[in-house]
């Protein structure tokens, strides 16, 4: 169903749905309805701090017993859920939903109505019933032993954290008559303790050295509290400098290192000793070296003994045939024999032999060897993957333009196609649906779009020399070589393209990555030019009334064939006496008649782009050190000017685009284009979440381009953008005042957009956000309709629209729908922008979408 039917459905029965759902919350809002009698459902927990606040946001993790979660920041709708069934149902689908999910079926659900003596209730599904259960929530009932269990819990943590005397005591509120309970616990923290003074103990001259290279990384510092959380930080600290400077076997006990605080003298001010000792005698540690590397090709474990031996610096390689060359196995190694030991280059190797895609590691061994405690021999055993790897799949897409589309795939990788590890992945897929008609905005045609890819990808970079001098195999260079070609038609103007790139890929860490692309090169080609103005009436409409402004007869004469519209365009652009004349009403035509132009040029233009791309990405997102991730995507593009060397060549290239220079006939762009994408998480009040984004976007066109090609120009809406405009919808640019169905296809080469969202999670499958998206599109120069970026009107100029969101994770796919609404529309007429004024909550734009929208 389209967002337009569902909109006018949910108008239409309304009065119906309202009221049902009422009663349904009303009957399901009784919190203790499934509480028994003699119990009480736990409400709150509160804490008291006697003398001031210490670590409260983290106090109340230290409890064992929480009221029912509480979701849109008030309402505990996973107990309304669960209250909502039946009662009578509640233990057989208790124990139900502890058998495994393979297992729960019918003829599970019938024997427990046998166990439970309910032979009535055989074949029933009691899928309502399952649901709810499923994404419910239980009613917490108050288990007063489970409060002294938690007040000792509080105390021991914040003993742990340093406050040595802390005392905690509790009291219960219980309501008999409301069958409800509220928890206090009273703290009492008094003073913390110290460090006074701090001190270490390092016999080991060559540990000493390391751990005073830089004394102020240390965690533990004198005049701090005693805090155990940062001595085990520290403890953690020093391990991992330790093993990355060499010393495999350092602290491997965990009894190594450790911490003395003298408290003869006072609990409140402790001198703090830290000790390392590797053993009694204090033997010193000793630096290991990395000994005999060996990578063992075959494909089952028992093989090893039928391999044959090759060795290439240093490193020895046990084949049973020559399908892969030595090299491409020596290429993933970073670890090099007889360099000293380094944790992280372990950690590597194996991240670069799985990012092949070649191969699995059937086993791996890091061992000591024998009669040596500091040369460490590694081992990895590799089994080649199959030579062909076949995909089939098929999605289902959304979106206001496209409304319900299929997009199938077939995927086929081709492994190890040259013997050095190179895979060719080839894939042909096609998105087939329908859209709004640019005819008959009440009915929908046909439109699809079907493409085929060859990605050739190289496991290391594809230059005419030793490229490990240059970028270290730590870095994990790729190559990759792209060539596709796609055939679309979606608004009536079909669209023929063509596409290559030869790209390079280095990943520093797990966190940062480069890649550069050379000879990105797009070439379109665009069909049904002379029909233009059959498939986007809105732009006719425009044109015609313009036509009869300049001259009654104009429009006559373009229909009768005696002068082209584009000749008829041209004239009236060059008349400037007659730009000059206008005012007011027919001014305001006059502008929506130059985009309209604008429109037209991009749309039925021929391009062809061949640029350089360099895009960096800094991305903590999934990093478990990492609790408020940040992530930063920067791409710079240049454009064209390979062929502004070599051409000189003009041809006429649109009434507004004018002559351009051409390569075949075909006009090439010229433009630098930035683009950044800054993200911020912070994780609040346990599981709940605060994403932040910023986009920045600009292309200046140069040279050869007025203006910025379409594929490459910046547009507003959409799912992923400010949700409560469709794309192309008609917000922007700036706070013009263009006639919308022209406007609504206007895409610029400045752009803002601005997200904030609030996730709460309600059960491992549901998931709500409340959001607010604002942001806009500008020209870098005055088009004469206002629509150039100033500092100092651009923050009025942007459009600003909220809304509240559902997401629904199923197995690894998690489906988005958000309800959006408009707040401010900075394109109608002034004393008009606040459109919340308006507000109709039964009529949101709609977004249904996979994944988050950032």
């Amino acid at each position: 169903m389209s967002s337009k039917h569902l909109s006018k459905y949910f108008q239409k029965y309304y009065l119906f749905f309202l009221p049902a759902i009422t009663i349904l919350f009303l009957y399901a809002c009784s919190t203790t309805k499934k509480v028994p009698d003699g119990e009480y459902l736990l409400t709150k927990n509160t804490f008291k701090y006697e003398d001031g606040k210490v670590h409260d946001d983290e106090v109340p993790e230290h409890v064992s017993q929480k009221p029912n979660k509480k979701q849109l920041f008030f309402f505990p709708v996973g107990l309304w859920m669960y209250n909502a069934t039946n009662p009578k149902y509640d233990s057989i689908l208790a124990e139900y939903m502890t058998y495994p999910s393979e297992m729960r079926n019918q003829r599970l659900r019938d024997s427990l109505f046998l166990k439970y003596r309910h032979p009535e209730w055989l074949g029933k599904s009691l899928f309502f019933e399952r649901f709810m259960h499923n994404i419910g929530q239980p009613p917490v009932i108050l288990d007063q032993a489970k409060t002294e269990i938690s007040a000792t819990s509080i105390r021991k943590f914040l003993v742990y954290k340093g406050y040595w005397d802390t005392d905690v005591k509790f009291t219960h509120d219980l309501d008999s008559a409301a069958k409800k309970a509220q928890v206090n616990y009273l703290i009492t923290h008094k003073d913390p303790t110290y460090i006074s003074d701090y001190y270490y103990n390092i016999p080991d001259h060559a540990i000493k050295s390391i751990y005073e290279e830089d004394l102020s990384k240390s965690l533990v510092k004198g005049k701090d509290i005693l805090d155990q959380s940062v001595l085990e930080k520290e403890v953690k600290r020093i391990n991992d400098l330790m093993k990355s400077r060499g010393y495999y076997k350092f602290n491997n006990s965990n009894e190594e290192i450790y911490f003395t605080a003298d408290t003869l003298q006072s609990r409140k001010q402790v001198p703090l000793t830290m000790d390392i000792h590797k053993d009694s005698a204090d033997s010193p540690y000793k630096i290991t070296t990395i000994g005999d590397i060996k990578v063992h090709l075959m494909e089952k474990l028992s093989d090893t003994l039928e391999t044959e031996r090759d060795s290439v610096l240093g490193i020895n390689f046990y084949k049973l045939d020559n399908q892969y060359k030595t090299m491409s196995l020596w290429r993933p190694i970073i670890l090099k024999k007889g360099e000293v030991y380094n944790q992280k280059n372990l950690d590597l190797t194996k991240r670069n032999i799985n990012a092949m895609n070649n191969f699995s590691i059937l086993n791996y061994k890091e061992i000591l060897r024998k009669g040596s405690d500091s040369i460490l021999d590694v081992s990895y055993y590799l089994a080649p993957l199959p030579k062909y790897d076949l995909k089939l799949a098929t999605d289902i897409n959304y979106s206001q333009i496209l409304n319900l589309g299929i997009s199938p795939s077939v995927d086929l990788t081709t492994r190890n196609v040259f013997g050095g590890a190179e895979n060719l992945t080839t894939s042909i897929s096609g998105i087939f649906g329908s859209v709004v008609s640019t005819k008959n905005t009440d009915k929908r045609s046909l439109a699809y779009e079907i493409s085929a890819q060859a990605a050739l990808n190289f496991p290391r970079l594809l230059l005419p020399f030793k490229t490990w001098k240059l970028i270290p195999k730590r870095y994990s260079p790729t190559t990759s070589i792209t060539l596709g070609t796609s055939v679309q038609d979606n608004i009536g103007l079909g669209r023929i393209g063509f596409n290559a790139g030869l790209n390079y890929f280095a990943n520093v860490n797990d966190v940062v990555s480069h890649r550069l692309s050379l000879f990105n090169t797009q070439l379109s080609f665009t069909q049904n030019k002379d029909k233009y103005y059959d498939f986007f009436p809105g732009d006719e409409r425009v044109r015609n009334e313009m036509f009869d402004i300049y001259s009654p007869t104009l429009l006559d004469e373009v229909e009768s064939g005696q002068i082209s519209s584009d000749d008829a365009s041209s004239m009236i652009m060059s008349d400037e006496a007659f730009r000059n004349s206008l005012s007011g009403e027919n001014l305001s035509k006059f502008n929506s008649f130059v985009q309209s132009l604008i429109n037209k040029d991009r749309q039925t233009q021929d391009v062809l782009i061949s640029s350089m791309i360099y895009n960096f990405v800094y991305n903590e997102i999934g990093k478990k050190d990492r609790p408020n991730p940040f992530y930063f995507n920067g791409k710079v593009e240049l454009a064209g000017n390979v062929f502004s060397l070599f051409n000189a060549k003009k041809n006429k290239d649109g009434v507004i685009s004018g002559e351009s220079r051409t390569i075949f006939d075909i006009p090439y762009s010229q433009f630098v284009k930035f683009d950044f994408d800054v993200r911020k998480y912070f994780n609040v009040f346990g599981n709940q979440t605060i994403a932040l984004r910023q986009v920045i976007g600009l292309g200046i066109p140069y040279g050869n381009s007025k203006q910025m090609p379409f594929v490459r120009s910046y547009f507003n809406g959409g799912s992923n953008d400010i949700r409560a405009w469709r794309v192309f919808g008609g917000l922007g640019p700036a706070d013009s005042q263009l006639d919308e169905k022209v406007r609504s296809y206007v895409m610029d080469n400045v752009k803002l957009t601005t997200n904030i969202e609030y996730r709460v999670p309600f059960t491992k499958m549901f998931e709500g956000a409340f959001f607010v998206d604002a942001g806009n599109i500008w020209s870098l120069k005055d088009n004469g309709f206002g629509d150039q970026f100033r500092f100092s009107k651009f923050i009025s100029q942007m459009g600003v629209g909220s809304g509240l969101g559902l997401r629904i994770n199923v197995a690894y796919i998690t489906v988005r729908i958000d309800a959006a609404y408009k707040v401010y529309d900075p394109n109608r007429p002034t004393g008009e922008r606040w459109v919340i004024q308006k507000w109709q909550p039964l009529k949101p734009v709609l977004n249904i979408a996979f994944g988050y929208p950032f």
